[in-house]
């Protein structure tokens, strides 16, 4: 019986699901070898990323028990352990990014974790360079985490903002986590006022986003794109209806796209539309996904963003809180006929936090307790 030669295995390994993989790094020392070789986890992820496979939403319910779901075929969840270890801390995602999420317990401590894996590296800490002023002030902190491929090393942004009660004192500061160098840094200071609901950032095109304000007077929101290559603020521009004060819009990422949601009154009927930006940075991109007057895709936030196109592309998934029970639940939305059909995720908790996730074998150097 002929061997495969090198090529042809890993080919063959770089379709396996992460779990399957973990399991076969027992076969033998060269599997393992090949399964934990820099260049075969790049292989694996780059295939996931391309054929939209390996995915899977982290649902994080009561502050700290997590579940991985599946909604695609089949439809199953999977508890994850906390990294480290059963202690029942609630913990909150700070972003995700390549099999990777950056968390935080309520210890205040930061780490990236790989939950297939159970890896997972505490951050180590830093201070806050500014003094807090003479003046009462009200304090907030975000964070967005992505990849930088120029340097092939993992970024956690973090902005602290002060802000005076009658907008008299405002300070920001932004410090930028390097996983290749395990260390803070200080970069050029955030100059847009972020709203206080703890927004966090979100990734597209190698770039971190959030909506902020100019000033903190200003009813006028701008989206501000952090590009993790050049460590550089710029604006991204909206499409100009996003102008109008009667309408309410918000912006994520959804499969690579920069993706947003506005909502808004029409002859008496509550519409929600989706827009994406097909290319990049290029303002004339935008192109409307969907409209919807259907009250299912209406009773969560107004400012519900799809969470996942299915692999072809013609579904989107929402999470929304459907009229005969008021739970939560994830819905397909299918472009072509504008139908809804329930995604049939067995326990999934009636209210929950829900993050899209890529699972990969990305390496990190901490083993959880046994």
């Amino acid at each position: 019986m002929a061997t495969l030669s090198h090529d042809m295995t890993l080919d063959i390994l770089r379709c396996l699901s992460v779990n399957d993989l973990l399991r076969f790094k027992c076969v033998s020392k060269f599997w393992c070898s090949w399964i934990e070789d820099p260049y075969f986890i790049k292989l694996h992820l780059a295939y996931s990323l391309k054929t939209n496979t390996n995915r899977c939403l982290i649902v994080r319910y009561c502050k700290y028990q997590f579940l991985s779901v599946n909604y695609d075929s089949p439809k199953t969840t999977r508890r994850l352990k906390q990294p480290l270890g059963e202690q029942k801390k609630e913990i909150q995602i700070l972003g995700s990014c390549n099999g990777l999420l950056a968390v935080e317990d309520d210890d205040g401590r930061i780490l990236l974790w790989n939950p297939p894996t159970r890896r997972y590296q505490v951050l180590p800490s830093t201070e806050i360079d500014f003094q807090s002023p003479p003046i009462r002030c009200s304090s907030s902190t975000y964070y967005g985490f992505g990849y930088d491929p120029v340097s092939d090393d993992y970024k956690l942004v973090r902005i602290v903002q002060l802000l005076g009660a009658k907008g008299e004192y405002f300070h920001s500061e932004a410090k930028v986590y390097s996983l290749r160098s395990n260390s803070w840094r200080r970069i050029k200071d955030f100059c847009f006022y972020l709203i206080s609901y703890g927004q966090l950032g979100f990734l597209a095109n190698n770039v971190l986003h959030l909506l902020a304000f100019k000033t903190p007077e200003s009813s006028k929101r701008d989206l501000v794109g952090f590009d993790l290559r050049s460590e550089e603020f710029s604006l991204v521009e909206l499409p100009d209806f996003c102008l109008d004060e009667n309408i309410y819009f918000d912006v994520k990422a959804v499969g690579g796209y920069l993706c947003l949601s506005a909502t808004y009154w029409e002859l008496g009927d509550i519409v929600a539309d989706v827009w994406i930006m097909k290319e990049y940075g290029v303002k004339e991109s935008w192109v409307k996904l969907m409209s919807s007057t259907q009250p299912d895709l209406l009773l969560c936030s107004p400012s519900e963003v799809p969470l996942a196109f299915s692999k072809n592309g013609d579904k989107v998934l929402f999470r929304c809180k459907l009229n005969r029970d008021k739970r939560d639940s994830l819905v397909w939305y299918d472009l072509g006929s504008k139908r809804i059909e329930e995604v049939g995720v067995r326990g999934v908790p009636i209210v929950y936090d829900v993050d899209l996730y890529v699972e990969s074998l990305v390496p990190l150097n901490q083993k959880p307790p046994r």
